[in-house]
């Protein structure tokens, strides 16, 4: 897709702000996102779902005392290798209530998703003020070369420029990274556990105190418990097949949204909707998919509306897109495996100039 050959309709891009709410009152009277605002504001689909979150919790609260009592029951088994995919599943879901937290889809006080946020980020063992930090950028610059953390990947690269960069076994890597893209999210629930910790001890983060306590308690019951139950080696099998599913999950769960989908780059200008819309992928699938990517299968809802309720965003999908076909703006949606696909075949697309640096590839 060819940025510079749309018009920019409004030079303006409007600015995430702190809490991570959308910020559709500053994007200019008049605009395209303030009529698509009114439109979603008039349907309700800002207001908030406190049933559905209560429920929510309620059953990955069940869904975690199930995996606990499993992993009691089974003992010293094997068995535990089911255990632990059940729970790599259950940690997934739990993530996913801290993302809505961060973005204020809970509750109407940053207190009390912020409450809800550090509850989940220490029972995952994720920094929720590391996460939000990098989230925010995210939201803020999705798919930007320059600004968005998301595709600052050393292991992989998602545009000529970016591939151009690599060296050593990191080239190696993007030369093949179709092929190694699922393996290496077999990793991410471990990098997601050090970035964590890292910002805490560097003080990179606002309850740095708090988060210390949070992700240390996490990490001292989750191993004692483990190495109480299970011998040394089906601890470590255990915790190798739980940390990497769960990681395998997570990234599944965000790959589909921006991966292989246009790459803005300093000096190309493009108003909120337009920034927001072109940069994501939605992925079909009905409730299922639902339930399973938690709700960011409506990734360009969810990034037009931050604060959104999860359960509203697939009531918002077909009024946006049909906001979006009347003004002329591409929406971009697929099924799953399509999705995945897609994400793989952009990979090969851009590490193909490494493998054959004779032939002019355009990503």
């Amino acid at each position: 897709m060819n940025f510079d050959a749309m018009p920019e309709h409004v030079a303006q891009t409007v600015r995430e702000p702190g809490d991570m709410r959308p910020a559709g009152a500053s994007a200019g009277h008049g605009s395209d996102f303030s009529e698509l605002v009114r439109l979603v504001k008039q349907r309700g689909l800002l207001d908030l779902r406190r049933t559905y979150y209560a429920a929510k919790m309620a059953v990955n609260g069940v869904m975690l005392a199930v995996g606990a009592v499993m992993f009691v029951l089974l003992g010293d088994s094997w068995w535990q290798v089911v255990t632990a995919v059940v729970l790599a599943g259950v940690f997934t879901q739990l993530a996913f209530i801290g993302h809505d937290a961060g973005h204020r889809q809970i509750f109407r006080s940053r207190r009390a998703n912020d409450v809800v946020g550090l509850v989940h980020g220490g029972m995952t063992g994720i920094s929720y003020g590391w996460w939000i930090g990098k989230h925010r950028l995210h939201h803020t610059n999705p798919n930007h070369e320059d600004a968005d953390p998301d595709i600052e990947i050393p292991a992989l690269a998602f545009s000529a420029e970016q591939s151009g960069t690599k060296r050593g076994v990191l080239r190696w890597m993007v030369k093949y990274q179709a092929f190694l893209f699922f393996p290496l999210l077999l990793l991410e629930g471990i990098l997601l556990h050090v970035h964590s910790i890292r910002a805490v001890i560097n003080r990179e983060v606002k309850a740095h105190g708090l988060e210390a306590v949070l992700l240390a308690a996490h990490v001292v019951v989750y191993l004692t418990v483990v190495f109480l139950v299970l011998s040394p080696v089906k601890a470590v099998v255990f915790i190798a097949v739980h940390q990497g599913l769960w990681g395998v999950y997570m990234g599944c769960a965000f790959a589909p949204n921006h991966k292989g989908m246009p790459m803005l780059s300093a000096g190309q200008k493009l108003d909120y909707l337009r920034k927001q819309v072109l940069t994501s992928r939605n992925v079909r699938g009905g409730r299922f998919v639902d339930f399973l990517l938690g709700g960011l299968n409506y990734q360009i809802e969810h990034h037009l509306f931050p604060s959104m309720p999860r359960p509203n965003l697939r009531h918002a999908q077909q009024l946006v897109h049909e906001f979006c076909n009347s003004r002329g703006v591409s929406y971009s949606q697929c099924g799953l495996f399509r999705s995945y696909a897609l994400v793989l075949r952009h990979l090969h697309a851009v590490g193909a100039p490494l493998r054959h640096p004779s032939v002019s590839q355009q990503c």
